[in-house]
């Protein structure tokens, strides 16, 4: 999951924005590279007129890729335990906005996500070998828990529905897991694995204007650029939300601060697939690098989201007994 193999583009010209890319785990993007070609041949591409253009993405991802994930992986393995222990010993000391039925849910969301990684990083060193079947249950669990933490944090902006676990909440918690769960079937189904040379399980098997990749794409761009917007603009102009804003909140919006800009670089990155812009020698090198670093952003979350939870709990409480945090 993360080798540097060529895809079929949907455009009848060279895929220039692709032809020698690749995303931050391949399990999120399906960037594709020559790995016997370093620079594209300019006679047929008109609309290049200078030097050759080079991409040392790929490479410089395959080396960095699977250490950053396992570095990744055993951060939100500690600060994701610390977050469940603080639960289990004071679960009366978690109130709103972070009470302890919406910050179990993170946790356990959170999770999900760190687990994945390790078969995600020897993936990208070694090859995926676990079939195609394993590839898409393990997009489909990954994007299962971005929606689902996102659903969360929503719901948790706007609503004090998870001040106490009550059968309100857990209607509210079923439909949760469950929408996030539907939502994240298209992921699955536009994913697959790809033998050139070395088997690897990519997000996008299918052409880039397939019906199952739109949705994902359109999904995505949702949970991660309209969901904050929407939830922003809802609580600047309802004076009840307004008024119900507490900075605790802000900490779990982490999780939005950090997949944002890899939400615009999706949507950027479409459009360069699709020709809808036309991406010169300076994008075709660069934007690879930001796109990586956008993904490898929004990873974080699963290391930076508990530990912000556990900080502010500690930080909260520390202020009621001395009146300053």
């Amino acid at each position: 999951m993360g080798n540097c193999i060529p895809v079929v583009s949907a455009s009848p010209l060279p895929d220039t924005s692709s032809q020698c890319s690749l995303d931050l785990s391949e399990i999120m993007g399906n960037r594709s590279y020559d790995s016997s070609t370093t620079f594209l041949d300019l006679t047929t591409i008109p609309d290049y007129d200078a030097a050759p253009c080079h991409n040392q993405y790929c490479p410089l991802f395959q080396r960095v890729a699977p250490t950053f994930l396992a570095i990744t992986c055993a951060a939100a393995a500690l600060s994701t335990g610390s977050l469940l222990v603080a639960l289990a010993k004071r679960p009366h000391a978690w109130g709103w906005p972070q009470s302890q039925v919406l910050v179990a849910q993170l946790a356990v969301a959170t999770g999900l996500f760190a687990a994945l990684l390790p078969s995600v990083a020897v993936g990208i060193g070694q090859g995926w070998r676990l079939g195609t079947g394993l590839c898409r249950l393990t997009h489909l669990l990954w994007h299962w828990s971005l929606f689902a933490q996102g659903l969360l944090v929503g719901s948790g902006s706007c609503s004090t529905v998870w001040c106490r676990w009550d059968p309100r909440s857990r209607r509210l918690a079923v439909a949760v897991w469950a929408g996030a769960l539907l939502l994240a079937i298209p992921a699955a189904l536009a994913s697959g694995t790809v033998a050139a040379p070395e088997t690897s399980c990519i997000r996008r098997s299918v052409d880039i204007l397939s019906p199952v990749y739109l949705l994902h794409l359109a999904l995505c761009l949702c949970l991660f650029l309209l969901l904050p917007v929407v939830l922003l603009v809802a609580t600047l102009a309802v004076p009840q939300l307004r008024a119900g804003w507490e900075p605790g909140i802000g900490v779990s919006w982490l999780f939005f601060g950090l997949w944002v800009p890899y939400g615009v670089g999706l949507a950027v990155d479409f459009l360069l697939h699709t020709r809808l812009l036309q991406p010169t020698c300076g994008t075709f090198e660069h934007f690879d690098h930001v796109l990586g670093l956008s993904e490898g952003l929004g990873v974080l979350h699963c290391c930076l989201g508990p530990a912000a939870l556990l900080a502010a709990r500690l930080c909260r409480r520390r202020a009621g007994a001395s009146g300053s945090c």
